[in-house]
């Protein structure tokens, strides 16, 4: 893999790059869509090329109970196992692991847990996570890291962070192939000093990315944003710098401003499949009764495939009829409105005027888009990510 940076905003720390991979290259900043045991659900490769998307996120904790990452390395590795031709990345599991707490039982050997499928008994060490990953065959894997739920004690934070550290040293330690760029994790919770001392640390061990893990978990987006804010400056500016799991649109914006190169979230598709479609001007949520008779589109500025073919109407039927078209569609119309939006900010960033396109997003939304942020998120629970949101 190889990064170089391009343009940085004036007003910002936003920035253009351009990542390049065996398998292409991506214009940065950038979107990976979130592809749990290999698709993105309902949507096939030529789906995700046409949308604009060149790099997606695999999880190999699923990927690893079934059907096994030794299948998928006899198979030829993803990308052959799953015909997508573009760069893939694939997360350590740590994040999987965790979000299953009652189910698993954390040391610094390891971690033994539970399968969410069957109740199954599983260990994964650092070194066992590498192997996973190196079987897997992504462009881009990550270190194995603790990430603990927010709200959490400080002792419990420190605790995550030391081990952190300490296994992604193990991680880096055993890598084997070297056609795959291992990505470090700096956790450290809702605490400045751990934070800081998280990513000094990941980045003295060194490597060919840095990622802010640790965040969409359960704290406010003001949290969120102080802790990029402490953590940012640290991480080399010539090295990719990935914040997991995040991806509402507002913290896109806020993560580019603060000079994030790439985000991934399961937004896009779970809120397609919740009936959550993405506008300019706010979210719809299709399932309402005032779509009945709707003859737009989705949105009338949109150019994407659905936007251009079915009405508002027809798009609520097919859902209140429970037609597993109706996921699909909508999920299309949701990747392509986040494959967009990617697109336009990095033109901003090209042209100079992020500070612009910041501001004319946030008018667009106006106050019904924290009132509609909110409602989402009781809709899908408390807006803390889980295992099962994959």
């Amino acid at each position: 893999m190889d990064f170089s940076v391009g343009q940085t905003d004036r007003h910002s720390q936003a920035r253009l790059g351009m990542l390049r991979t065996s398998h292409g290259q991506v214009e940065t900043p950038a979107f990976m869509p979130v592809g749990t045991l290999g698709p993105v659900k309902g949507i096939d490769p030529h789906d995700l090329q046409q949308l604009g998307f060149g790099l997606v996120l695999n999880n190999a904790y699923h990927l690893y109970l079934r059907p096994g990452h030794k299948v998928v390395a006899e198979m030829g590795g993803l990308h052959r196992f799953t015909g997508w031709p573009g760069a893939i990345l694939t997360d350590s599991g740590g994040f999987q692991i965790f979000s299953l707490a009652k189910l698993c039982k954390i040391t610094d050997d390891g971690v033994s847990f539970q399968s969410h499928l069957d109740g199954s008994t599983h260990f994964i060490a650092p070194e066992t996570a590498i192997e996973i990953e190196e079987a897997l065959g992504a462009d881009i894997i990550m270190a194995f890291d603790q990430c603990v739920a927010l709200p959490a004690e400080q002792g419990v934070v420190r605790d995550a962070v030391r081990r952190t550290t300490l296994w992604a040293a193990r991680c880096q330690n055993s890598r084997r192939r070297t056609d795959q760029a291992l990505f470090g994790i700096a956790q450290g919770g809702l605490d400045p000093d751990l934070r800081l001392m998280s990513a000094r640390q990941i980045v003295e061990i060194g490597f060919d990315g840095y990622a802010i893990g640790g965040l969409s978990v359960g704290e406010t987006r003001e949290q969120m944003y102080r802790m990029l804010d402490v953590t940012m400056p640290e991480l080399p500016r010539n090295k990719p710098r990935y914040l997991m799991g995040v991806g509402m649109p507002e913290n896109l914006i806020e993560g580019v401003a603060r000079g994030i190169d790439l985000f991934d979230c399961v937004v896009p598709s779970r809120h397609g499949r919740t009936g959550w479609l993405f506008t300019g001007f706010g979210r719809v949520s299709i399932k309402q009764a005032r779509y009945l008779r709707d003859e737009q589109p989705i949105d009338p500025d949109c150019g994407c495939p659905v936007c251009t073919r079915y009405s508002r109407a027809y798009l609520h039927h097919l859902y209140n009829v429970k037609e597993m078209l109706a996921s699909r569609l909508n999920t299309v119309h949701n990747l392509w409105y986040f494959s967009d939006f990617m697109r336009r900010m990095r033109l901003a960033i090209a042209g100079g005027t992020f500070a612009d396109f910041r501001e004319t997003f946030y008018r667009a939304q106006g106050r019904e888009s924290a009132d509609l942020t909110a409602l989402a998120e009781a809709e899908t629970g408390t807006g803390r990510r889980t295992v099962r949101d994959f």
